[in-house]
């Protein structure tokens, strides 16, 4: 769905106030150019008043308590690959560029932190990093595009996250612009620290709508001594799901684990050059991390552990380039997908692991009885399932269909004790399933903490939290 809405130019006096802090070259005002900056990695775009190119916490300070004046919305934007609409202008106003903010700061591997501003990309960054011994652990699949104030505003985590975390389990403080235009460090550079609020946990996944993140205090991770990967084959998809809830309820904790049910692996395969047969109809990618000296004997546990009625093969990745070929081909599956169904809907939902054999089993009976083919695949160690429904929106019986399927998938997740976001945010594309999720209590004060950090209702507004209070 792509929204458009008449495109109100700046003023003279605006545009000139913007040259003023920006100069020519850091600002966009010939719809043209603002266009390619209206649209995120969803199916959604709209023209934004202008765009502007931040390049440091100065101009972002100043920016805010122009818009604040004026009543513009502001929108903050890394790369454009979020999947709900959360970085689309649909009420028009200023979308702030964050992409030339891209400094590492300092890397202080003393202390386990790095400094960095929000433009940094996650592969930059990782890149960095593992020249001093450390990483980051958030590692979306998008990391060699995503940026770090981009991971902040949805608490994107990646395949390591059943490990390690997410980045509000990896983020130390914060340097924010609130929405009434207040410059605050929140944070600590310790590991401990209780002072005030958690200020810099609520901004992170708040997707832009209380703050601008001008700088982050990332807490690091060593690099394991060795890294090993298994690749494990189902006959059925039951079996793959029971393997997932018997690995997580033991002691040793896969960095990654990684689950595609028939569909996936069939186009993981053709992309991916894996050289399965028919009968695989469910796979699951496990890494293990840690000691060189206990490696293998965890590697013993886990590959028993996966051994139950359904087992078609458990092996071990020999070479680095064997290991290289299963995550490109768990990589490839979006883009894949995308082939397939350009305009799928590509939900991400979690619900609790012992809950994933029921859930697909849901899955299963809403696509027959909607008639609407459904793909999964995702972060199985942490329930964190990639859902996505292949619809031709073109083809408005069918994607009536798929609109009341979607809408069963939540209602299933949520009744399992799910959350229906795990990573992607919510935006546009999920505000209005929120209320299903949190009370009205909850979405109440939600929105008074909103109008305390932001009381003109500027930054990117109308995303994430529904209009309150509910009308019918």
């Amino acid at each position: 769905m792509t929204m458009q809405q008449p495109h109100s130019e700046l003023t003279k006096q605006q545009r000139q106030h913007l040259i003023d802090i920006f100069g020519d070259k850091n600002l966009l005002t010939d719809p043209t150019d603002c266009w390619t900056y209206g649209y995120d990695n969803s199916r959604r775009q709209a023209l934004p008043h202008a765009v502007v190119f931040i390049t440091d916490t100065q101009q972002a300070l100043e920016l805010v308590k122009f818009c604040n004046g004026q009543r513009l919305p502001l929108i903050a934007r890394g790369r454009g690959t979020g999947t709900t609409g959360a970085t689309v202008p649909d009420q028009g106003g200023i979308v702030a560029s964050f992409e030339r903010m891209q400094r590492i700061i300092e890397i202080i591997p003393d202390d386990r932190l790095a400094i960095v501003e929000p433009g940094v990309t996650n592969q930059n960054l990782q890149q960095a990093l593992a020249k001093h011994g450390f990483f980051w652990p958030p590692d979306p699949s998008s990391a060699a595009a995503c940026t770090i104030g981009g991971n902040l505003a949805y608490n994107a985590a990646g395949p390591r996250a059943v490990k390690y975390g997410t980045p509000r389990e990896n983020t130390l403080g914060l340097q924010i612009i609130t929405g009434a235009g207040q410059l605050i460090n929140c944070g600590v550079n310790t590991t401990k620290g209780v002072v005030g609020y958690d200020l810099t946990r609520l901004i992170i996944g708040s997707e832009g709508t209380l703050a601008l993140i001008t700088a982050a205090t990332l807490k690091l991770t060593p690099c394991p001594e060795t890294i090993r990967t298994i690749r494990v084959l189902y006959q059925n998809l039951s079996s793959a799901t029971q393997a997932v809830a018997k690995i997580m309820a033991q002691p040793i904790i896969p960095c990654a684990l990684e689950f595609m049910d028939a569909t996936a692996v069939r186009l993981a395969n053709e992309y991916g050059n894996l050289g399965l047969d028919a009968t695989v109809q469910a796979m699951l990618i496990i890494e293990v991390d840690g000691p060189e000296h206990c490696i293998e004997a965890n590697l013993a546990k886990l590959t028993a552990i996966t051994n139950i009625p359904g087992l078609i093969s458990c092996d071990i990745a020999q070479n680095a380039d064997a290991v290289a070929q299963l995550w490109q081909a768990r990589k490839a599956l979006s883009p894949a997908l995308r082939k397939i169904a350009p305009k799928k809907i590509n939900e991400d939902v979690v619900v609790p692991v012992s809950k994933i054999p029921a859930f697909i089993n849901r899955l299963d009976k809403l696509s027959l009885q909607h008639d609407i083919t459904i793909v999964n695949f995702g972060h199985a160690g942490n329930g964190n399932i990639h859902v996505n429904l292949l619809v031709n929106p073109d083809d408005t019986q069918e994607l009536a269909r798929a609109e009341l399927c979607l809408s069963a998938v939540f209602d299933a997740v949520l009744e399992l004790g799910g959350t229906i976001s795990g990573e992607h945010g919510v935006g546009l594309a999920k505000r209005d399933f929120v209320v299903r999720e949190l009370s009205g209590a909850a979405l109440g004060l939600m929105h008074r903490i909103k109008q305390q950090f932001d009381p003109n209702n500027i930054l990117n507004p109308g995303k994430t939290l529904p209009e309150w209070p509910i009308h019918s």
